[in-house]
């Protein structure tokens, strides 16, 4: 198993990152490789990965699929023999028997449509150096370079390579954390989590590299319900495993609106599992992770209220008969792109990721510093309490919804969504009615949404109005003639939410 952070380095930093690996004794190595997959894809669309790659004068096999966290994967290499040139090693599958990540190719190759085919190739420099860090032994590895695909034909697309790669090799994980914190904040770098064969495979998809991976779904938490510090490490995985893919992706410049909703809903999970999860195991969760992640979300947020909430809302208006707005409150693609890029690069949310990317690696158990918190029925005891809790908050915050103040029922809102992504969490281990429940949820969830949403275009439509746009007036008075219907639609759907499920014995399935 190898465990890495892999970052990304802007341009205008290169030089100085390239400056600072070299001060203590490095070496440089030419690197070429080439890598293959079945003409249905069968390899990536399961997350492997393998490549014959010439490393200087040697030729190295390697095949890569997907680790059981954020930080690790599964990995073995096997070296080819001596590079001669004009000559290259037939790719060998076999050879990688008797571990893991052979496993998982051999099942895909079973299950595949075709033979093996090179697909593309990447050529770059790499510069590695070793470095101790409190305790830990950490590879650096600097690679410059491109990745090539459709080689020599008019389809011929490359993709650049600039990432500094920190690997684990002896000590705790708790030491490549810091180190890796620490590169990041010093030289302004961003955490990436595509490989560089998903960089191939976006250049087979399509010429235009600023087309976004397919996310891939959130695995399964577990099958019964774990103690304390388990059901901690379990939940946060889940939640970066929605985070880290958007956050990369936006990082390097995709303006794809659907990364920036999935990144928010990736952070809005993570701070109600640091929130909700944390009495399970009391010092685990650092204090600082919660600002940087809230600042993100919030910045982008805004963003979104700018350009997708006024776009929707725009359109409905215009269907209505507005005039045109003089002002132009939905900003380019461009310039969304941009300033979210400069949101998810910032420093202190990076580094948050890597300590929370740490945390649900079970290496941390090396420092000593996790606790490992309740066991499993005193876990189950305080979850159920929660769900009651939050629940009976939810019920209470419904009556007389049309009552309460704007800031009330928007309270209301945050405290059903909380509800929503816990009993997410612990969905494993309720009884067959959770389900049920967790559909009764969604419409007043979406009736509440579309409430928020239509307050805050009328609070843009009433700044355009009052900043001289007297076109923006027919907006804000429409949307203040719907309050009233939209109140009353939010007070009916959360007067049909199920009741709330239990938690089952531990052991029962």
């Amino acid at each position: 198993m190898e465990i890495e952070f892999k970052f990304c380095i802007p341009p205008d930093r290169l030089a100085a990152v390239q400056a600072a690996v070299r001060r203590g004794r490095c070496v440089a190595i030419r690197m070429e490789a080439r890598y293959f997959d079945t003409p249905d894809g069968a390899l990536a669309s399961r997350g492997i990965a393998f490549r014959l790659r010439r490393e200087g004068d040697q030729w190295v096999q390697t095949v890569k699929a997907l680790g059981d966290g954020p930080l690790d994967r599964q990995e073995h290499n096997v070296a080819r023999g001596p590079a001669i040139e004009g000559i290259a090693p037939e790719p060998l599958p076999q050879l990688h028997s008797g571990t893991v990540a052979g496993a998982r190719l051999q099942q895909a190759l079973q299950a595949a449509g075709g033979p093996l085919v090179e697909t593309y190739g990447t050529e770059m420099d790499r510069l590695t150096r070793d470095i101790t860090h409190q305790g830990t032994v950490v590879e650096l590895a600097l690679d410059t370079g491109r990745v090539v695909a459709h080689r020599g034909t008019p389809q011929q697309a490359e993709a650049p390579i600039c990432e500094l790669e920190l690997e684990l090799k002896a000590g705790p994980v708790a030491g490549l954390a810091a180190l890796a914190a620490q590169w990041a904040t010093r030289h302004g770098l961003y955490l990436s989590t595509a490989s560089k064969a998903e960089r191939g495979e976006r250049l087979l998809a399509a010429p235009d590299r600023s087309s976004p991976r397919k996310a891939r779904p959130r695995s399964p938490l577990y099958q019964q319900l774990p103690a304390g510090q388990a059901l901690q490490r379990a939940v946060v995985a889940q939640c970066l495993q929605q985070i880290l893919g958007p956050a990369s992706d936006i990082a390097e410049g995709a303006s794809d609106e659907e990364l920036l909703h999935q990144l928010r809903i990736g952070i809005r999970r993570l701070r109600t599992a640091l929130r909700e999860l944390a009495p399970l195991a009391p010092g685990n969760f650092d204090p600082a992770w919660e600002p940087p992640l809230v600042q993100v979300f919030q910045q982008l947020g805004h963003l979104r209220d700018r350009s997708q909430v006024m776009q929707r809302i725009g359109a409905e208006l215009q269907a209505a008969g507005a005039p045109p707005l003089s002002t132009h409150p939905n900003d380019t693609a461009g310039l969304v792109a941009q300033a979210a890029q400069q949101t998810v690069r910032d420093t202190a949310f990076q580094e948050a990721l890597v300590y929370l990317m740490v945390f649900t690696t079970p290496g941390l158990d090396a420092t000593g510093d996790a606790a490992a918190g309740l066991d499993a029925r005193a876990t189950r005891r305080l979850l159920q309490q929660r769900l009651r809790a939050l629940h009976a908050q939810v019920k209470k915050g419904a009556r007389g919804f049309a009552t309460r103040t704007p800031q009330a029922q928007h309270r209301l809102r945050k405290r059903l969504k909380r509800l929503r992504y816990l009993t997410e969490f612990v969905a494993p281990a309720l009884d067959a009615h959770s389900a049920r429940f967790l559909d009764s949820l969604q419409p007043a969830l979406s009736a509440l949404g579309r409430l928020n949403d239509e307050r805050v275009a009328a609070a843009l439509y009433r700044e355009f109005a009052e900043s001289g746009d007297l076109k923006a007036w027919f907006g804000a008075g429409w949307l203040a003639g719907r309050q009233a219907q939209s109140v009353a639609a939010c007070e009916q759907a959360l007067g049909e939410m199920e009741e709330a499920p239990r938690l089952r014995k531990t052991g029962k399935r």
